[in-house]
């Protein structure tokens, strides 16, 4: 884990009321998050991946256990977060720098203090030029690289990204990747990245944590001992492989991929 403790999940569970009953989302979830670190969360689908995401950005609250971000709990959505989901979820009447800047006008930062960065962190994901078109004018992959800069540009310590390229086209995907772990070597946010993609996780990932179906809970942390910056030569090489394989292991021994038998859980997971 690098740095000092930012994120602190304790103990936290989560039941969502449904017409057949309460259905428990996330079971006894204990996790620390450095400051700095980019950790990656993967697992099947309904595990709780982005459940846990929402209540970190105090969007959701746990329905036991408690979530602290820079030592204070989290009670409510607050500035020190930034998230970008699946869907860019851009303002159609908003130009792409006015998109980007809507987190400064909803807090009131002051639009002259901040535009430069805006601008800043549009040039740097390739959006120079782009200012000023609507959403409509953009491609996908374009709307969620101002998604991306919108999240950055107040400046979070921490960064939330639910499944953020996974509606795109693999080669936008794979240029985003870039981009967005060249933005991470630059500002060292603490990032939490939930994605359904293995090799995606390894190769953006100081540390990938492995979950359970649901309720979700920690099936297994794997650290990325892999040199940065990385590129996608790595994904050639057996180290990289390893790991891999390693979390298809641990998918296969709960029956998650393909039609593979049931095998005992992972030491140290409850069934």
């Amino acid at each position: 884990m690098a740095g000092t403790r930012l994120v602190e999940i304790s103990g936290v569970s989560k039941d969502y009321a449904t017409a057949d009953g309460p259905v428990r989302a996330l079971e006894r979830v204990s996790l620390d998050i450095g400051d700095g670190e980019f950790l990656s969360i993967v697992g099947p689908s309904g595990c709780g991946k982005s459940t846990l995401m929402l209540i970190t950005a105090g969007l959701v609250g746990p329905s036991a256990g408690i979530v602290r971000v820079g030592g204070a709990a989290v009670e409510k959505p607050g500035g020190r977060v930034g998230i970008v989901f699946q869907d860019a979820t851009l303002y159609e009447w908003r130009r792409a720098l006015d998109n980007v800047l809507l987190p400064v006008d909803l807090q009131r930062l002051g639009r002259q203090r901040y535009t430069a960065r805006a601008r800043e962190l549009m040039t740097l994901v390739g959006l120079a030029g782009f200012e000023r078109k609507y959403p409509f004018e953009l491609s996908g992959g374009m709307r969620q690289r101002v998604a991306l800069c919108r999240a950055l540009v107040h400046d979070p310590p921490l960064l939330l990204m639910d499944e953020p390229f996974g509606a795109l086209d693999a080669l936008s995907r794979d240029q985003l990747n870039l981009e967005l772990q060249s933005i991470w070597q630059q500002d060292r946010k603490t990032v939490l990245f939930i994605t359904h993609s293995i090799p995606e996780a390894v190769f953006l990932s100081d540390r990938v944590v492995v979950m359970t179906p649901r309720p979700g809970r920690i099936a297994e942390v794997l650290s990325i001992d892999l040199p940065r910056p990385r590129t996608f030569d790595l994904t050639e090489m057996p180290e990289f492989g390893r790991y891999v394989r390693r979390i298809r292991a641990v998918f296969e021994s709960w029956g998650v991929l393909g039609a593979a038998a049931r095998r005992p859980a992972p030491a140290g997971v409850a069934p």
